[in-house]
C-alpha cells in the first residue's frame, strides 16, 4: 500500500491510483456496481432534465452515487469475510447483512429524493 515516508504530491498519486484499482475491481467483479453505473448514464440527464435548480440536481446525482459506495463498501466486507473463511458462521452472514442493509438503505434513499422532487415538480400546488 502506502510506501513508507511518502509525502505530498507523490501521496496522492498513489492514492489515486489505489483507488482506480479499487474501482477497477468493481466493475470487473461486482455486477451490482456495473448496473448502477449503467443507471447513472441513464439517471444523469434524467437528473438534469428534472432538477428545477443546481441543488435538486446535486441532490439527484449524489443519493446515486450514494448507493454505489454503498456497493463498494458492501463489495470490501464482503471480501474481507471471505477471506477469513469461506465456513458458515453468524457473524459472517451478519456481517454480510449489514452491507446489504447499507446498500438497501442507499436505495430507499433515492426513492425518497427522486420521488420528492418529482413530486413537487409535478404536482407544485399540493
Amino acid at each position: 500500500m502506502n510506501k513508507p515516508g511518502r509525502r505530498g504530491l507523490p501521496r496522492l498519486i498513489d492514492a489515486t491510483n489505489y483507488s482506480m484499482r479499487g474501482l477497477r475491481a468493481a466493475w470487473t467483479h461486482e455486477e451490482g456496481f456495473r448496473t448502477e453505473c449503467i443507471l447513472m448514464l441513464f439517471l444523469a440527464p434524467a437528473a438534469a432534465w428534472l432538477a428545477q435548480t443546481g441543488i435538486e440536481f446535486v441532490l439527484l446525482i449524489c443519493s446515486c452515487l450514494m448507493v454505489m459506495l454503498a456497493e463498494i463498501i458492501n463489495s470490501a466486507i464482503e471480501s474481507v469475510v471471505d477471506r477469513v473463511g469461506l465456513e458458515r458462521h453468524p457473524l459472517s452472514g451478519q456481517a454480510k447483512d449489514l452491507g446489504s442493509a447499507a446498500v438497501f438503505i442507499c436505495m430507499m434513499m433515492v426513492l425518497l429524493v427522486w420521488g420528492t422532487i418529482a413530486f413537487t415538480r409535478f404536482w407544485p400546488a399540493m
